[in-house]
C-alpha cells in the first residue's frame, strides 16, 4: 500500500463509526425492535437537530453547558496540576495521601450532589464545584504520577552534570510529566462535562443541555431530547480533538527516546 493510498486510508476511517451508527440506527427502525414513538428516524432527528442550530434554539443551553464545563476544568487545572507535580516529586509525600486520592476518585461524584447541595445550594457554583472536584482528582493523579515515572537516565544524567534540583525540576521532571499530565487533562475535561451535565439534569437548572435533555423527555419531546444528547456528544468529542491537537503542539517529543 503506497502512501497515498494510506493517507486516504486514514481520512476515511474516522467516519466509519457514525455511518455504522446511522445504519444500526435504521435497521433497528426498519425490524422494529423499536417503536418509532421512542426512537425517531435519523434522517428526522438530524433535520430537528439541525433546526435547533438555524433557529438559534439551542445556543443559550449550550453555552452555559461550555462555561460550567470551562470553569470546573479552568479550577481543576490550577489545582491539580501544580499539586500534582509537588506530589509527584516527592514519593513520600504522595504516599501519605494516596488513600485520599483513590478513595475520592474512585468515589462516584454523582453521590455526592447532595453533600454539595448542602454546601452551596442550588446555585450555578454547585454545578461547577462538583464537577471541579471530580477533575481535579485525575488531573493531580495523573501529573503525580507523570513526574514519579520521569525517565530515571535523563534525572541523573542531569545530576551527574551538576545541574541544580530546581532545573533539574523545571526542565527534567517538569517536561518529562506533560504528555501524562495531558491525558489527566483530556480525561479531566470530559469528566468536568459529564458530571455538569448530571448535575443540570438533577440540580435546579434554567439552562444547559442537561436541563434540556430531562426536560424534553418529561414532556415527552424525544426528537429534541435524542438532538440534545447528540450536541452533548458533538461537545464532548470536539474537545477531545481540542486537546489532542493542543498535545501534538506542546508534547511533540512524547514517544520519542
Amino acid at each position: 500500500m503506497n502512501l497515498n493510498h494510506r493517507k486516504h486510508l486514514f481520512m476515511v476511517l474516522p467516519f466509519i463509526g457514525p455511518v455504522l451508527l446511522y445504519l444500526l440506527w435504521s435497521l433497528t427502525l426498519s425490524a422494529k425492535w423499536v417503536s418509532p414513538t421512542l426512537l425517531p428516524a435519523p434522517n428526522a432527528t438530524f433535520e430537528y437537530m439541525g433546526h435547533l442550530f438555524v433557529t438559534g434554539a439551542i445556543f443559550k443551553d449550550l453555552w452555559a453547558t461550555v462555561l460550567r464545563t470551562f470553569y470546573a476544568f479552568l479550577i481543576a487545572c490550577v489545582i491539580g496540576v501544580p499539586l500534582g507535580v509537588i506530589l509527584g516529586s516527592s514519593v513520600p509525600a504522595y504516599r501519605s495521601v494516596e488513600f485520599l486520592i483513590d478513595f475520592f476518585r474512585s468515589t462516584p461524584s454523582s453521590a455526592l450532589i447532595p453533600l454539595f447541595m448542602l454546601i452551596f445550594g442550588i446555585t450555578d457554583i454547585n454545578k461547577i464545584a462538583i464537577a471541579a472536584f471530580a477533575a481535579v482528582l485525575v488531573i493531580l493523579f495523573n501529573s503525580a504520577y507523570g513526574v514519579m515515572n520521569a525517565k530515571k537516565t535523563r534525572v541523573m544524567a542531569a545530576k551527574t552534570m551538576g545541574i541544580s534540583n530546581f532545573h533539574i525540576f523545571k526542565d527534567v521532571l517538569l517536561m518529562e510529566s506533560l504528555p501524562q499530565t495531558f491525558v489527566g487533562l483530556r480525561t479531566g475535561v470530559s469528566l468536568a462535562l459529564v458530571i455538569v451535565i448530571v448535575a443540570e439534569m438533577f440540580i435546579g437548572s434554567e439552562a444547559g443541555l442537561g436541563h434540556r435533555i430531562i426536560d424534553a423527555q418529561q414532556v415527552f419531546n424525544i426528537k429534541d431530547m435524542y438532538s440534545s444528547i447528540l450536541i452533548t456528544g458533538a461537545l464532548g468529542y470536539a474537545l477531545n480533538l481540542i486537546f489532542i491537537a493542543t498535545e501534538s503542539k506542546l508534547v511533540h517529543w512524547s514517544g520519542k527516546a
